[in-house]
Formats: structure tokens, C-alpha cells, sequence
């Protein structure tokens, strides 16, 4: 007799510890704020800068709307690999992971659960930051239509793997290895060609920058704000890396049982928190 589907896959459960996740963002004050802060810092900050540019050229002026979805763009990967993060480190911070462990809880399934909340907290930090930009920089991001959804899929979903892989070698290496979260979002970001065309960088940069989801998407951002026309092959390269990217991202989370076997997480924690 086969086993029910239930013990390999419940959405009940990957609900649960998504509404865990909500449950802790709702109650701290702090959290909230922070999913706002930042996209409208820098909102604002590119916004100012952005009205400059504009009563200098009609290029400028073009340059501007594209300073503007850059970095709302950009906080997309930003958020969502610090979703994926920052939702982990919780568990660590709780001494909650070694409760999970023993849980009916499946290891992709508490992968699920943090691509979900990772994509609620994206959504509520840069939707506000999207619409405040309307009155206050007469810019809407939805102008771009429909290759705004590409664009914010291959995003997100590179962002995911990133944070995946922060998580991982987080497990396997301790909380000495947190720092990656940031570290590792920032170290491709002058390679994303987020400001400016990747023609910029040096010659021999170039073909490393091209092995990037995020820099098809910067270039293709900019290709239909000043063109007004996407670029399928573009897209097509993005979806390319990012699948490359999730196996990558989830081969590394297959780390987590050679750790547990292996013991070296176990043996920094284990002591102190009574789980091997």
C-alpha cells in the first residue's frame, strides 16, 4: 500500500509556518517599519536626485524614470533574499530550528513556507515605496506593463536563491557565516548593471556580469523605457540563469542533512540548545 501523499507534501504545514512568520512580523513594531523604511529611503533619496537630472536634457529626463525603477527593482532582489535570510535566522535566533527538526515538518516545506512570507514582505515593502513614488516623483513602475512581471519574477525568484544558499551554508557553518546576507546581495550588485548599462564595466567584467539574472533584467528594464519595446532575449536568458540559480540555491539547502550528519552545526549549538 502506498504511503498518503500527506506524508511527503502538506500545504497545512507550509501554511502554518508561513502564518508563524506573519504572526512574528505583525507583533514587532520594528519589523513593520523596517519593511517600509528602506524602499522609501531610497526612494526618496533616487527621487531627489532624479528631479535634478531632469531639468538638465531629454536624455536626462528619460534617465531618470530609469534611476527610479532601478531601484525599485533592485529592492526586490534586495527584499527577497532577505526574506528567504532574515526568515531563517529567526529560527536560529529563537532556538526554534532543532524544534522544527523533530517536527512533521518537511525540509522543502520549510523552504516553501519562507519563499512565502519572503514574497508578502517584498510585496508590502515595495508596493508602498511603488505607490508613494506616484505623487511624489509623478512615476509609476506599472507603466512598464506586462514586462514588469517578468521582470519582478526573475527578481524575486534569484533573490530566493541567494537566500537559500546564505541559509545553508549558515547551517553548515554556524552564525558566524550570517553576515553572507548581506554581503552576498551586495557583492553582485555593481556587476547587475542596476545604474547603468553593462557596457560600462570593463571588457573582461563584462561576461561575468552576463551570467547574472539581474543584469538581463536592468538591461531589458532599461530597453523598454527608452526604447518602449521588451527584449525576449533577455527574458529568455534570465529564465535560463535563474533555473540554473534555484538548483544551484537548492542543492545547497541539501546541506543541511550532511550537516546534521557531519555534526558541526550540532556541535556549536547542539550544547547549548540540547538537540544533535
Amino acid at each position: 500500500m502506498n504511503p498518503p501523499f500527506t506524508e511527503f507534501f502538506s500545504a497545512r504545514r507550509v501554511a502554518a509556518m508561513a502564518l508563524r512568520y506573519l504572526y512574528l512580523l505583525r507583533s514587532s513594531g520594528p519589523r513593520l517599519l523596517e519593511l517600509f523604511y528602506w524602499p522609501t529611503v531610497q526612494l526618496v533619496l533616487w527621487g531627489f536626485i532624479s528631479e535634478f537630472f531632469r531639468t538638465q536634457s531629454s536624455w536626462l529626463a528619460q534617465a531618470s524614470g530609469a534611476l527610479l525603477g532601478a531601484v525599485l527593482l533592485w529592492d526586490v532582489l534586495f527584499r527577497g533574499q532577505l526574506g528567504v535570510s532574515l526568515g531563517f535566522f529567526e529560527e536560529l535566533y529563537s532556538r526554534n530550528l532543532g524544534q522544527l527538526f523533530v517536527a512533521p515538518l518537511r525540509p522543502y516545506e520549510l523552504v516553501l513556507a519562507l519563499l512565502l512570507i519572503s514574497l508578502v514582505r517584498t510585496l508590502i515593502g515595495v508596493g508602498a515605496a511603488a505607490l508613494l513614488a506616484i505623487p511624489l516623483f509623478h512615476f509609476s513602475i506599472f507603466g512598464l506593463g506586462l514586462p514588469l512581471l517578468g521582470f519582478f519574477t526573475n527578481l524575486i525568484v534569484m533573490g530566493w536563491s541567494i537566500g537559500l544558499l546564505v541559509a545553508a551554508l549558515v547551517l553548515r557553518y554556524g552564525l558566524g557565516a550570517e553576515s553572507l546576507a548581506w554581503v552576498a546581495i551586495f557583492a553582485i550588485a555593481p556587476l547587475s548593471g542596476i545604474y547603468y548599462p553593462v557596457s560600462v564595466l570593463p571588457h573582461w567584467l563584462q561576461p561575468v556580469a552576463l551570467m547574472l539574472p539581474s543584469t538581463h533584467v536592468f538591461e531589458g528594464m532599461r530597453a523598454v523605457m527608452f526604447s518602449g519595446h521588451a527584449d525576449p532575449d533577455r527574458f529568455r536568458d534570465a529564465v535560463l540563469l535563474n533555473l540554473v540559480y534555484l538548483v544551484v540555491g537548492a542543492g545547497c539547502s541539501c546541506m543541511r542533512s550532511r550537516a546534521r550528519a557531519d555534526g558541526v552545526p550540532c556541535c556549536r549549538w547542539g550544547n547549548e540548545w540540547g538537540w544533535r
